[in-house]
């Protein structure tokens, strides 16, 4: 896909969903001896959906885990929409259309594993991470440059602003520029 193909796809995203083992981290799980669950996410990613969100865009979470620890990071970033233990990751992308009167061509959708594949098939801007499954990187639009849990989503969130002209807003709070 060419570059400028890619740039107006991204310029049409309403709604950037993403998963989170794997693409907001490594894809390590991390068990402690009472069985509880550490996960590891780059504060820059981070700062990446907070711009997002201040920018006017909806962000949202899709995992098919279960964990106290995405909860609390993504209510640190003021997500709203986490949808946790999701077997099925249509059935919350159905109802995140609904809630928001989004169209699946509207959203950008970042996966790295099989589980991600329905969903990329059906979203207008299908990403995975550089380390993702092969499975993902055929089904997906863009590869990120950066593995999952390394600094992809900043990446992610980077490119989709800059395809909108918010990115040099969000630049100039910190009074930088691009």
């Amino acid at each position: 896909m060419s570059d400028a193909a890619l740039t107006a796809l991204a310029a049409r995203v309403r709604l950037v969903v993403f998963d989170v083992d794997g693409v907001m981290t490594n894809g390590q799980l991390i068990l402690g001896p009472a069985g509880e669950e550490l996960k590891v996410f780059h504060v820059r990613d981070g700062h990446g959906l907070v711009m997002l969100r201040e920018s006017g865009l909806a962000v949202a979470v899709i995992t098919g885990r279960q964990s106290a620890v995405v909860a609390a990071r993504m209510a640190e970033l003021g997500i709203e929409f986490v949808y946790q233990g999701q077997r099925d990751k249509l059935v919350a992308l159905a109802d995140l259309c609904s809630r928001l009167g989004i169209a699946e061509d509207e959203i950008c959708y970042v996966g790295d594993d099989l589980p991600d594949l329905p969903v990329l098939r059906k979203v207008g801007l299908p990403v995975t991470v550089a380390d993702g499954h092969p499975q993902c990187v055929a089904a997906a639009r863009w590869r990120t440059a950066a593995p999952g849990g390394a600094g992809a989503v900043r990446e992610i969130c980077e490119f989709i602003l800059a395809a909108q002209g918010l990115l040099a807003a969000q630049y100039a709070r910190y009074g930088g520029q691009c």
